[in-house]
């Protein structure tokens, strides 16, 4: 196993510019990588197309800002996909007023649909949706007499990801529950930043806890 990039946060996403289609892990913050938002953030790149579970949480009165709402509020994004966007009222006036375009997925589907970009599939069939306006434009196929839909997989051109430890191979263990969508998204993008709390060396990580293998991973971020 050879070593990856190990660099700071701000060095990372000089690669990441307009246009790019990122997935950054986390459910409401939990398991976001913040050091690399932070360093996007302060970039200033704009137009990007944000792939995730949600928008985090954003308090007009600026008490509480978690996950990736730093970027939904400072206008990032073209195009957001996500499942759920109820906590970020910003997230909801951009998509209301034009500002931005917002696809809302259902969580399940949503997931399915990265992972199947991971695993080299052509999409999922999902029973999720039919009959409501989330079938429209998408292929429904009978089966049994059970109406799918054919969702499509999601690929991204980079993953934002958060692990507790690292090796310096790119091996990953995640946190119990901030675990969530971080190892799916690793395998759907062509570039993988992860930012770990702990590197250790090649070896350190007993391999039944490995959570990430160091393939997907592609540089690793140090935080604090």
């Amino acid at each position: 196993m050879i070593d990856k990039p190990i660099m700071s946060a701000k060095e990372a996403v000089k690669m990441i510019s307009a246009g790019s289609i990122i997935m950054v892990g986390g459910f409401m913050g939990c398991g976001t990588p913040k050091s690399l938002i932070d360093a996007l953030n302060e970039q200033g790149t704009r137009d990007m197309t944000l792939i995730c579970n949600d928008t985090a949480i954003y308090n007009p009165d600026k008490s509480l800002i978690t996950g990736v709402a730093p970027l939904v509020i400072n206008k990032r994004f073209k195009r957001i996909i996500a499942s759920h966007i109820g906590t970020n009222r910003e997230t909801g006036r951009q998509m209301n007023e034009n500002e931005t375009e917002v696809t809302l997925i259902p969580q399940g589907t949503l997931a399915e649909k990265i992972r199947a970009a991971g695993a080299g599939l052509g999409g999922i069939l999902t029973p999720t949706g039919v009959g409501t306006e989330v079938e429209e434009g998408k292929q429904i196929i009978e089966i049994g007499g059970k109406k799918y839909l054919l969702e499509l997989p999601l690929f991204a051109d980079f993953a934002l990801l958060k692990a507790k430890k690292a090796d310096k191979a790119g091996n990953l263990v995640f946190s119990r529950s901030a675990r969530n969508f971080n190892p799916i998204m690793a395998m759907a993008a062509r570039t993988v930043i992860v930012e770990a709390e702990q590197i250790v060396e090649v070896g350190e990580i007993n391999p039944d806890s490995v959570m990430s293998p160091f393939i997907f991973t592609s540089i690793i971020v140090p935080v604090k």
